[in-house]
């Protein structure tokens, strides 16, 4: 058993075909199909259900398919392991994190990175926390924001910030001139939400459970433009981070009247290797932090 056999091991249990899998490994599918034989004679154990027209892996595929991605992860470690003996020259920090924060906290962090590493490359990849989670458990993601709460045993994770949901509002709607909303005030509005598996639905699907509420959903959507567009039109509220009020006009943030605040956190693998171009990452957005604070508590000076 070799690097090449489970790398074509993985290809055709994820596209579910020798023939797409020599296709996307650019090989010959009679190729792959010895490559197979040979490993499956090697294990003495069938590895694919050729029964119907769609591949499918057996159990012992299963088993098997676990180790191998784990293998292959690790070689790729190993290689940028060595490539990092020549500096911070070349690498990429994969980060994924969910669409509020990418819109309203990281890009200072990532212009200001970008700019002390001018060679480094920063790919960042907007989703859902729970697709978050499952990327930097299948090694497409070196980092990502999650909730502290969602953490699983297979990530390590340090805290990034907590913030405030609200009810966010259009200046015109009657929450606008409230102190604070109850959850049955705001689950009794037409609603537009994120759609599940996004960290802020998934915590208001949470509240609705806990309270036995049902949520007057009118609109979902992962694009928080839509959203913010939405609410300024009047067509329905939402439960946004604070800080998006911050920067947008036209909008109103309204505290519920028990105060919701999320810790989020930045995760990677436990077992994973984190490369030079994640640590400086990781350093960098620390020292944003120190800087804020301390900026902060000079204007809360400057004030008194």
């Amino acid at each position: 058993m070799d690097i090449r056999q489970l790398t074509y091991f993985i290809a055709i249990a994820e596209c579910g075909s020798f023939t797409r899998a020599a296709e996307k490994l650019h090989i010959a599918q009679p190729a792959l199909s010895i490559a197979m034989k040979k490993l499956e004679q090697q294990l003495d154990m069938p590895l694919f259900d050729r029964s119907d027209r769609h591949i499918a892996l057996t159990h012992e595929g299963e088993v098997l398919i676990q180790h191998a991605r784990l293998i292959l992860q690790q070689v790729e470690d190993a290689r940028i392991a060595m490539n990092e003996l020549k500096g911070l020259q070349k690498g990429e920090v994969r980060l994924g994190v969910p669409s509020m924060l990418g819109s309203y906290y990281f890009p200072d962090i990532l212009m200001g990175f970008k700019s002390r590493y001018p060679k480094l490359k920063l790919t960042l990849v907007e989703a859902g926390t729970q697709s978050i989670r499952s990327m930097l458990l299948n090694g497409e993601l070196d980092l990502g924001v999650i909730r502290s709460a969602d953490l699983p045993d297979s990530l390590e994770a340090e805290p990034l910030l907590t913030s405030e949901m609200v009810a966010v509002v259009s200046p015109n709607h009657e929450f606008s001139q409230y102190e604070s909303v109850t959850f049955e005030q705001f689950f009794s509005q037409e609603l537009v939400m994120f759609k599940q598996g996004y960290f802020h639905r998934d915590y208001i699907d949470n509240v609705c459970q806990k309270h036995h509420l049902k949520p007057e959903i009118a609109f979902e959507t992962n694009l928080l433009p839509m959203i913010l567009s939405i609410i300024r039109q009047e067509f329905a509220i939402s439960a946004l981070l604070e800080m998006v009020t911050r920067h947008e006009p036209g909008l109103v943030a309204v505290p519920f009247s028990t105060p919701v605040h999320l810790n989020l956190a930045i995760a990677w693998r436990k077992n994973g290797y984190l490369s030079l171009a994640d640590r400086a990452f990781m350093e960098f957005i620390k020292e944003h932090q120190r800087h804020r604070k301390e900026a902060v508590s000079r204007g809360v000076h400057a004030e008194s």
